[in-house]
Formats: C-alpha cells, sequence, structure tokens
C-alpha cells in the first residue's frame, strides 16, 4: 500500500538570498534588458534603471525613519510604484503589508491597526473608491500610522526628495536575514476578520524562483500580469519569478481588462500569460478575439479554481499557450504547493493540480486522526517545507490552529492523491456535506450539474434537515433567466449518472452569488440564506 504522500526532490538547491541580494545579481547580468513595462502609461525600465529607481525609493524610506521590521501598508491598484515598494521595502528590511484594492474604509482601518502600519502608500483613486477620502476617514483610528504617501502627486514625490546615502542602504541590507519577514498578506476569509499571513524572504523568493524554473524561464520571456499585485499571484509567481530569471514584468492595465490584457501580448511580444480560468474565458470570448496575434505566447499559469476541459483546450490551441500551468497553493504557503509541469497532458491539467513541487513536502490525511490515508482516498492535504508561512501576525492561537507541531500546514482542502503522485482537489472540508451518514462533496456534483443545458453556473451547499441532518442544496445561475432549471429538471439530469444520496433535494435560482473580496464564493451565505427556509 502507497501512502498519499510525496516530497519534491530536487538537483537545483533553494536560494538562501534576501530579495534584494537576488535581485542585485539578476541586475548585475542582464543590466540592459527590460525589467519592467507598464503599458497604460508607457514607461520602461531596464534592469539597470529599475534597481536605480529601486535603490532611491529604499533610501527615501530610510530617510522617512523607517525600521528593519516596520511595517509599510501598499494600498493600489497594479502600476510600477507597486512593483517599487515591493523591492524597495525588501531592501531595507520593512514588511510590506498588502491591501487589497477592494477594500473599504472599515476593512483598511482593521488591517492599519492590526499590522500596526507606519507609514501607508495608496493610489489617489480607482473605479469609484477616493482612496485618499477614505484613509482620512479612518486616520484617527489607527494610532501607529504617522506618514501617508498617494502615488501621482507630492506626497509620492516627497518620498525620494530626501533620502539616505548609498552607505547607509548597504548598513542596512547587512542586517538583513533571508528568514526575516518580508510581507503580510490578509487572507480574504468566509467568516470572520481576515488573518495576516507573515512571510518571509525565503518563503517567497524561492517560491517565484521555482514556480519559474518548472515554467522554463529564461531573461528572454516576458509576463504578461493581469493578476492583482496584492496577492501572491501577481507579486510572487509574477514578479519574483520574473525578476530571479532576469524575465520582463509586463503591466497591461491596473486591473484586469480582457481587452487590454491581449493588446499587451500582442504589442509586448509577451511569451507567458496569467489568470484565473474566468479570466480566460472572457479572453476567449471576446468578439474581436481572432484579431490578436498571440503567436509570441508558449507558457503561462492558471490557478485559483478548476480550468474546465474546453476551456483549457482553447488555451492551448488558440492561444498557443502549449506550455500553460495549473498552479495549486494558498497565502500561506507562499503559494505553491503543487504544479503541473510542462509536458503534462490535458488530463492531468484539468483534472489535477499536478504534483508536488521541488523542496515541497505534501501529504492527505484523515482530518479527524491526522493518519496519512492510502493513495485513491480523499483528506485532507497538508504541506510542509520553506513556504509555510511564519504564522498569522500577532496571532499565536490562529496559528497553532493552522500549522501543527510538526510544521504541517493543514490547508482545509479535501484531496485525492493518485499513484502518480498527481493531485485533484475534491472540495473544502468545511463544505463537505454529510446526508444520512454518506459524506457528500459539493465539487463532484458542481461539475456533473456544469452539463446541465439551463445551467450558467452552479453552487452546492448543505442546509440543515431532521431526517438526515444535511440535504442536499443546489444553487443556480440559469442560462436563460426566463427558462430557469426546475428541481425536476435537476433531478432527471442526475438520476441515471450520481448515486441517488448525491443527488439535489432543492434548488435555489439566483441571479449573482455573494463573493468575497478576492473572488471566492460565500457558501456560508448560501447556507445561512438557505438554511432555515
Amino acid at each position: 500500500m502507497s501512502l498519499s504522500y510525496a516530497h519534491g526532490t530536487s538537483g537545483t538547491p533553494l536560494l538562501g538570498d534576501t530579495i534584494g541580494a537576488n535581485l542585485a545579481r539578476t541586475v548585475a547580468r542582464h543590466p540592459d534588458r527590460e525589467a519592467l513595462v507598464d503599458v497604460p502609461s508607457g514607461r520602461r525600465w531596464t534592469y539597470a534603471a529599475f534597481d536605480a529607481a529601486v535603490g532611491e525609493l529604499a533610501r527615501g524610506l530610510l530617510a522617512a525613519g523607517v525600521g528593519k521590521g516596520d511595517r509599510v501598508g501598499i494600498w493600489a491598484v497594479n502600476c510600477p510604484e507597486w512593483v517599487l515598494v515591493q523591492y524597495a521595502t525588501a531592501r531595507i528590511g520593512a514588511v510590506m503589508v498588502n491591501i487589497n484594492p477592494a477594500y473599504r474604509a472599515h476593512e483598511v482601518a482593521y488591517v492599519l491597526r492590526q499590522a500596526g502600519i507606519s507609514l501607508l502608500i495608496a493610489s489617489l483613486a480607482h473605479k469609484g473608491s477616493d482612496y485618499r477620502a477614505l484613509v482620512e476617514q479612518v486616520r484617527a483610528d489607527c494610532p501607529a500610522l504617522r506618514a501617508v504617501h498617494h502615488i501621482g502627486d507630492a506626497s509620492w514625490d516627497a518620498l525620494t526628495a530626501r533620502t539616505a546615502t548609498e552607505e547607509e542602504l548597504a548598513a542596512r541590507e547587512r542586517e538583513l536575514s533571508c528568514d526575516d519577514p518580508v510581507n503580510i498578506q490578509y487572507t480574504s476569509g468566509t467568516t470572520g476578520f481576515p488573518k495576516g499571513a507573515t512571510l518571509t524572504h525565503h518563503n517567497i523568493l524561492n517560491n517565484g524562483y521555482f514556480v519559474g524554473e518548472l515554467l522554463g524561464y529564461t531573461e528572454h520571456d516576458r509576463i504578461c500580469v493581469p493578476v492583482p499585485f496584492y496577492h501572491c499571484f501577481g507579486m510572487v509567481m509574477g514578479n519574483l519569478a520574473a525578476t530571479a530569471h532576469g524575465a520582463t514584468i509586463v503591466i497591461p492595465a491596473p486591473s484586469f481588462e480582457p481587452a487590454a490584457t491581449l493588446r499587451a501580448v500582442q504589442q509586448e511580444r509577451c511569451t507567458s500569460l496569467y489568470g484565473v480560468p474566468t479570466m480566460f474565458i472572457a479572453e476567449l470570448n471576446l468578439p474581436d478575439f481572432a484579431a490578436y496575434d498571440l503567436s509570441s505566447l508558449r507558457t503561462g499559469i492558471m490557478a485559483g479554481s478548476p480550468c474546465p476541459v474546453e476551456v483549457m483546450k482553447r488555451v492551448v490551441a488558440e492561444m498557443h499557450m502549449a506550455e500553460v500551468s495549473i498552479c495549486y497553493g494558498m497565502t500561506e504557503t507562499s503559494p505553491v504547493s503543487t504544479q503541473t509541469r510542462r509536458d503534462d497532458d490535458l488530463e492531468r491539467r484539468t483534472g489535477t493540480v499536478g504534483r508536488v513541487m521541488p523542496h515541497v513536502e505534501v501529504k492527505v490525511v484523515d482530518p479527524a486522526t491526522g493518519v496519512t490515508l492510502p493513495r485513491g482516498e480523499a483528506g485532507e492535504l497538508c504541506t510542509r517545507g520553506y513556504s509555510v508561512m511564519l504564522g498569522y501576525w500577532d496571532e499565536p492561537e490562529k496559528t497553532a490552529e493552522a500549522i501543527d507541531a510538526g510544521r504541517w500546514m493543514h490547508t482545509g482542502d479535501l484531496a485525492v492523491m493518485g499513484d502518480d503522485g498527481y493531485v485533484r482537489i475534491a472540495g473544502r472540508i468545511k463544505d463537505m456535506i454529510i446526508r444520512g451518514g454518506e459524506n457528500v462533496y459539493p465539487r463532484e456534483i458542481e461539475e456533473f450539474l456544469y452539463g446541465h443545458p439551463k445551467i450558467a453556473d452552479v453552487q452546492v451547499v448543505g442546509v440543515p434537515d431532521e431526517r438526515y441532518g444535511e440535504e442536499i442544496l443546489a444553487c443556480v445561475i440559469p442560462r436563460d433567466p426566463a427558462d430557469p432549471p426546475t428541481l425536476d429538471d435537476v433531478t432527471a439530469y442526475c438520476r441515471e449518472r450520481l448515486a441517488h444520496y448525491k443527488i439535489p433535494r432543492r434548488v435555489a435560482v439566483l441571479d449573482t452569488f455573494p463573493m468575497t473580496v478576492s473572488g471566492k464564493v460565500r457558501k456560508v451565505e448560501l447556507r445561512e440564506r438557505y438554511g432555515s427556509a
């Protein structure tokens, strides 16, 4: 019997650098290659120019009194300044705190207070959000916050108007260790307040590096990054993967726009494109999709949720992304734990989330006992290694709930490891429905119901039931609002293909699903909404 345990052995050693030292090595190798391109503004930086701009901002932050370990908040949409802040804070040993641009006043206030942010860098405005007004609204309630600088006005320029010396910056860098915290990212959380996953140079630099290694990145790659920088997808799998290999970061727009993304790929001859499946679907569905020249693409990353087979076929065939990769992970693991390989077939790219990353361990355990299960059995996916966070910022109890005594991070995801080591995600443990003693995995039913001709989207949840403990509810968004599927339609569709205990006993028709700020469906809200009906 083979156990659901896998260790990513590798002949390539982990990097022992800080992010600043790693960048310096890349600059020395490729000073004249492009590091960063901002398509909306037309601004460009070679690695030498990028290094100079990062150094200037780092010395400005030193002159502003930012100490090692101080928290610097970045509350901004995708722009070159975001990237400069990422590397400048790393060079001075500050902890950059990512703040979701969609956050409203009370959410920003919580993060400012919880992380103890002393200096905040923010956009001016985006999509109806006046960041300056929102900051002023909460500033009085955030005693640690002593300075705010807005990208695009005089307060941003003031950051580099008075700078420390090169010697002072070099002295600070000599104090830094790769195991120092460098980044706090708040997990969206479907219940309660978000938690601040605290990540080190070692965590995120190595994760970005090995994601790029598996994609075959070199200094000749140009990576289009339409995913947000405030999330690991953008700042680790995008920015750090690029700079660790001398590749180019291409910003297509401040936030995702399908046409702007494809224009950027065409204009900048990008070789790699990132996105969640819904982004790729939006790009493929553009009326003039066929007019874009995407022939420069060879690879990219799809992550965030499972990729439908038909979408993957089109991405490979029509977007020229023959080497596109699926990545799986979580913010707390820097983020990637498993990844498909460049030569994997369609089945592995759509039916699994790949196999374990180099230098990482994964196992599937019985959620009740913690015992590692045989391969082929569903249980909780756990991961261990260099990528596991230090912990949740200033929340030791919550950290202890997530990371056990053996330093295994418990993901909360139900997974099955195959004999070949490839991992399939079956859903969230807390979403599992126990109906009359039978374990029911919502994702299995959801994926089946996606094939129903009347259903555009579906989420399956368990609701209380006197007889069975829980009953199955399918929340559906119809393809045609005038002709929604009935319970009889769904029952008939399922009867021949699903075991009787997996067939939904209730159907709710919705226009939209309640979502978290990071785009995940709030199943807890669906359960609350329909649980007493």
